[in-house]
């Protein structure tokens, strides 16, 4: 396995300082956003300068593993659910415009629903990713869905029912483990059966069960990495582990972003020492 960074936790600094951060930390992957107010906002970086960031990010010496798209797709207003339709398609051409020689970096986006509405939204949610992935395949992007504790797709049995409905290989998971953790799942329960179907991952610390439950940094709380490392290890994961600061931890005040940045690699290597496992570069 390799250790990413996302820039989700650090949206709106400069594409250039993020960079620098991500990359003077030790991390080897970078995943970029491209949602509203960010920096990297897919309404605002033309095709210049996103010419410029795949340039930048290839000599730092990084792989540009994802970039971070999310829009609220299923909003009940028409007016916003097509314009959140309208940006999804821009995402992919931006996510396209980024390809380096690995490919171009998956295109992360959620179902959003709420667990109780299940069964009224899953087949509008299938519909739209079925739709989603067409656009994706014709530009040769794969997209990674993320699974969230409080959506409707939020638990495995689910998961496996969505990307059986879309059907694609260009139809993949963001292996988020927080939002299963906080829901009460195992560490082999959250890994096995859904890691062959992932092409990255989110990892993050946690405490509490759902929903009275905290995202944090890692360090802050008590998840096991060394036992989640060693289960992605035994299940064949090569790719990235990349950690996700939530916007829970970026309200609090005095957030560092590089400082979380630092503390996370810290707390990672040592937790790969642990399971006595290697880093990949």
């Amino acid at each position: 396995m390799k250790l990413g960074y996302s820039a989700w936790g650090m949206p709106k600094l400069p594409v250039d300082q993020q960079v620098d951060i991500i990359r003077r930390c030790g991390f080897t992957g970078i995943e970029l956003v491209c949602i509203p107010g960010s920096s990297t906002d897919v309404a605002t970086t033309d095709k210049a300068e996103r010419k410029r960031i795949r340039k930048l990010v290839s000599d730092a010496g990084l792989t540009l593993t994802a970039l971070d798209g999310h829009a609220p797709h299923m909003d009940p207003d028409p007016g916003k659910r097509a314009a959140a339709f309208a940006r999804i398609t821009a995402g992919l051409d931006m996510a396209a415009d980024l390809a380096g020689p690995e490919g171009p970096p998956l295109f992360v986006l959620m179902g959003y629903g709420k667990p109780d509405t299940w069964e009224t939204d899953r087949d509008v949610i299938a519909d739209h990713f079925r739709e989603f992935t067409r656009q994706a395949a014709a530009r040769g992007v794969t997209i990674g869905f993320e699974f969230h504790v409080g959506q409707a797709i939020d638990r495995p049995e689910r998961i496996h029912w969505l990307l059986d409905a879309v059907g694609s290989p260009y139809f993949r998971l963001n292996h988020d483990v927080s939002h299963l953790d906080v829901m009460g799942y195992s560490i082999p329960d959250s890994i096995r059966g859904l890691i062959e179907h992932s092409a990255h991952t989110h990892i993050k610390d946690q405490r509490g069960r759902y929903p009275n439950h905290a995202f944090l940094t890692p360090g802050d709380g008590t998840y096991d990495y060394v036992s989640y490392l060693r289960e992605m290890d035994a299940a064949g994961y090569k790719g990235f582990a990349t950690v996700e600061i939530s916007v829970m931890v970026q309200r609090q005040p005095g957030y560092d972003p590089a400082g979380a940045a630092a503390q996370s690699y810290r707390v990672l290597t040592k937790a790969f020492a642990d399971a006595g496992l290697e880093i990949d570069r």
